[in-house]
């Protein structure tokens, strides 16, 4: 029997190649939030693959950029930081987009940052191209990393080549222990999912220039000692669900205030929507993922507010958890 191996997988690239979407398809459960909006991370979340032979412990970055505000420098020094922590460092590079200048700016950043950590060439979104356009990708990807990294394509989204890539990384990291408890998924704290998964349903379907200027705090979760008689839902929140029945039949509920700040009235206006309808179905679409992290029902608050330019902002950063 071979030795139990296990280690840290970094996940890199620029934003919107996939990163988070892998992520949540090795650990085989939500974990990092998706979008198809750039800079939707801003956590390196750690998610938790239990495998008979190992665990892999992925680290799931923020998308390195050329940064413009000092959010932007803080993002970067994130995965700076966690290149110098990790065994492997895995590329992304989508299939359905040609390997341009951000790409080679970060493969430098790597050399620079990492020059002894092992990198991985990985080719996402490969259900999005034909097989002659992975081929493509993958001789290309392969010619600028050089011959003493590997390359190998995965598609998220179908789950194709999920196993090899989850077979190469066992095979790139040292024999060990587990560093966490079999079972577990991820080290992050509920209430960052939570922000998380309020920020990602806020950011479908909004304009460019949101993204960059969202940040969500969890003020308050406060757990029901009894079971209370239904609660109205307040303007844009998710309200109470009715599923989810808790031991007895009685449902145990948990209150979650939370807070959206924006850096504009015109993006708060954006959020909340005519009369609120906006910010009712962000609510709602945040709650059941929130009831589904926590196994219970889940009555879901929802306010906006106005920081203004709080992403240059040294004070309101770290008010914000950056």
């Amino acid at each position: 029997m071979s030795e139990f191996r296990s280690g840290f997988i970094c996940f890199v690239g620029r934003p919107n190649t996939g990163k988070s979407t892998l992520t949540n398809a090795l650990v085989g459960e939500k974990i990092a939030i998706t979008s198809n909006r750039p800079q939707t991370t801003r956590h390196t979340i750690r998610g938790i693959v239990n495998r008979p032979d190992a665990q892999l412990i992925l680290v799931d970055t923020p998308g390195l950029h050329k940064p413009r505000t000092l959010l932007g420098q803080r993002l970067n020094d994130l995965v700076r930081d966690t290149y110098s922590e990790v065994d492997v460092i895995c590329l992304c590079i989508p299939a359905d987009e040609a390997i341009g200048p951000g790409d080679k700016w970060i493969i430098t950043q790597l050399r620079e940052m990492a020059p002894r950590t092992t990198v991985l060439g990985v080719v996402t979104k490969i259900d999005r191209v034909t097989p002659d356009r992975v081929a493509a990708q993958l001789l290309a990807l392969s010619q600028i990393l050089g011959p003493s990294s590997e390359v190998v394509p995965v598609s998220a989204k179908s789950g194709k080549q999920l196993d090899v890539l989850s077979d190469l990384l066992v095979s790139l990291v040292e024999p060990g222990p587990a560093f966490y408890p079999d079972g577990e998924l991820t080290d992050e704290p509920e209430q960052v999912l939570m922000a998380e998964f309020i920020r990602e349903a806020a950011l479908e379907g909004v304009h460019d220039e949101l993204p960059h200027s969202l940040a969500v705090v969890i003020e308050e979760v406060i757990p029901r000692e009894e079971r209370d008689p239904e609660p109205q839902s307040a303007p844009g929140a998710g309200g109470g669900s009715k599923s989810a029945p808790g031991a007895g039949g009685k449902p145990p509920m948990v209150d979650v205030h939370a807070i959206l700040y924006v850096e504009r009235d015109s993006q708060k206006g954006i959020i909340i929507g005519h009369r609120g309808a906006r910010l009712k179905e962000v609510g709602t679409v945040a709650r059941a993922q929130i009831e589904k992290l926590l196994g219970v029902r889940v009555y879901l608050d929802l306010h906006v507010k106005v920081a203004k330019d709080w992403q240059r902002d040294p004070r309101q950063l770290g008010r914000l958890g950056f």
